[in-house]
């Protein structure tokens, strides 16, 4: 697998992604947004079968897959070679809005028959971007999650909660570009406690958040190495 940034938001990198495959295709095509990706064939050795997080911000929040024998037809006009070729996952980011040294997460987004199979391919991106925007200049990195799964994820890349949500009922997570957040079981549970309020929580959240009662927060990723 290569890890590879495609540019900066002030570059406008556009990626074409295969909207069949990837929750929010659409948003790398439009610009205005840093992009960074994983490209490549999937390890294949797969690590812990029990761990069925999804790897993704706005991130991907379905815990099941679809088998690409089964993906729907193209229209006529469109083909499967007009899609980049062999994304694993893709991440677009710009700088907060109201904090300039702050890198932003916009989007994250893993393959759909790659998500929750225990590769970590979402908090290996994010890992990844973070080492990039230390030479960039930025001072904390940044991402809004809507799912327990995501929430979970990102404290292996060193995020944790603020105790902050956006207006869309997503839970802020942030750390500084030198070194991992320190993360606590009470901020952690805090956070999966804002999940567990919810109504409509799908059987598989429900199980996640019933396992994770009163447990510590995951482990760090190991450092992704710049390509």
């Amino acid at each position: 697998m290569e890890f590879a940034l495609l540019g900066w938001a002030a570059a406008n990198p556009s990626l074409r992604l295969d909207y069949r495959r990837f929750s929010y295709a659409g948003k790398f095509v439009t610009g205005g947004t840093g992009v960074a990706v994983i490209r490549g064939e999937p390890d294949g050795s797969a690590t812990e079968a029990n761990d069925t997080t999804t790897d993704d911000s706005s991130t991907d929040d379905d815990s099941e897959t679809d088998n690409a024998d089964t993906l729907a037809s193209l229209p006529d006009g469109l083909e499967a070679s007009d899609f980049a070729d062999d994304i694993l996952a893709a991440i677009a980011f710009s700088p907060d809005r109201t904090e300039p040294s702050t890198l932003k997460i916009r989007y994250l987004t893993v393959r759909d028959d790659l998500r929750g199979d225990g590769q970590q391919l979402g908090p290996k991106l994010v890992a990844f971007l973070t080492s990039q925007a230390a030479a960039a200049g930025y001072d904390r990195i940044a991402i809004a999650v809507n799912n327990a799964f995501s929430y979970h994820a990102l404290y292996k890349a060193g995020f944790t909660y603020t105790d902050r949500e956006t207006g869309l009922a997503e839970l802020v997570l942030d750390r500084s570009i030198s070194e991992p957040a320190i993360a606590s079981q009470s901020g952690y549970q805090r956070g999966l406690d804002v999940f567990r309020d919810r109504e409509g929580l799908s059987t598989a959240e429900n199980e996640f958040l019933g396992d994770h009662s009163d447990a510590a927060p995951p482990g760090l990723l190991s450092a992704i190495d710049d390509p």
